[in-house]
């Protein structure tokens, strides 16, 4: 995230959403009330991300969603401040995202008597970095792994000619973001913990080696300069004077978060056949993307336990 105004924005809006959740047994206006402020307070959140997504980060994907989760949120909260108690679930899943994701983007290192501790992100980067590297070398590229800008081993060198190219595995690079994804969503319903945990074991292996096939395809297309299609139309697509980034915008910036989307939409299927409750999510999400009600139970042919 941009800085440290944004990491605390965030935690407070979790922070909110978590405390709401904890209200909901106790007193189902005090959470209606903390749960709607968390959801305005999302809002917010999106909002000031849009600027780094679009012109920083340089994704059109992730620039069109954050600006699209703004109304979103905003209508979110107001659908559940006027009595739509199905959003408390959705609620709780962004609660539980957030104490998943946030540690590992927040953390830095520290020292605990004596001992350094090394960040949360820097482990899983790292960690992800090395079988990435397996995956490349296996694949018959042998790049340089070297020390990134941010102190970790993270990064790969290539060169072509003269010029040096490095690409780093991020903590948006790890699969950590939709591994939190699926581990909210599956922990805020209520379900029995053996069905959970079966629904936990079909989404995050398959995530987790599909992000590595994902971060090879990059590493080895934007190493070896294999993408360089269309160079001053990419270039201005994406805002950039720099033609060895051409390979890296159509690896990255289209094809894998294209893919993404494709693949994310096929693992909550799965997910949801384990794990029926999730249709009650779903439904409220497609509620608030088009205003129409829908029953996925009867046209998925699946049941929804207690529907």
């Amino acid at each position: 995230m941009p800085g440290l105004l944004s990491d605390a924005l965030a935690w407070v809006v979790i922070l909110t959403f978590a405390v709401g959740a904890l209200s909901e047994d106790r007193s189902e206006r005090v959470a209606r009330y903390l749960t709607a402020a968390a959801w305005v307070g999302f809002a917010g959140f999106w909002l000031q991300l849009v600027p780094h997504f679009a012109f920083v980060h340089k994704s059109y994907v992730e620039g069109i969603l954050a600006v699209a989760a703004v109304p979103a949120s905003l209508y979110t909260a107001y659908l559940l401040w006027n009595g739509r108690d199905s959003l408390f679930v959705l609620s709780r899943a962004v609660a539980a995202m957030g104490l998943i994701y946030l540690p590992f983007e927040t953390i830095p290192a520290f020292s605990l008597f004596g001992v350094g501790v090394p960040a949360p992100r820097g482990i899983l980067m790292e960690t992800v970095a090395a079988q990435t590297g397996y995956l490349v070398n296996a694949f018959g590229y042998h790049p340089e792994m070297i020390v990134g800008e941010q102190g970790y081993l993270n990064t790969f060198l290539f060169f072509d000619g003269e010029h040096r190219l490095t690409v780093s595995v991020v903590l948006a690079c790890t699969g950590l973001g939709s591994i939190a994804i699926f581990a909210g969503l599956i922990a805020a319903v209520k379900a029995p913990l053996r069905r959970k945990l079966r629904a936990m074991a079909v989404a995050v292996p398959i995530i987790y080696a599909l992000n590595l096939l994902r971060t090879t395809f990059i590493t080895i297309a934007f190493g070896k300069q294999y993408m360089q299609w269309f160079v001053d139309e990419v270039l201005l697509l994406f805002g950039s004077s720099d033609p060895y980034m051409v390979s890296f915008f159509i690896s990255d910036r289209i094809i894998s978060q294209l893919l993404a989307v494709v693949v994310l939409v096929g693992i909550t299927y799965l997910v949801v056949r384990e794990l029926p409750e999730l249709l009650t999510v779903i439904e409220d999400v497609l509620f608030l993307v088009t205003g129409d009600e829908y029953d996925l139970e009867s046209e998925l042919g699946l049941n929804r336990p207690g529907a």
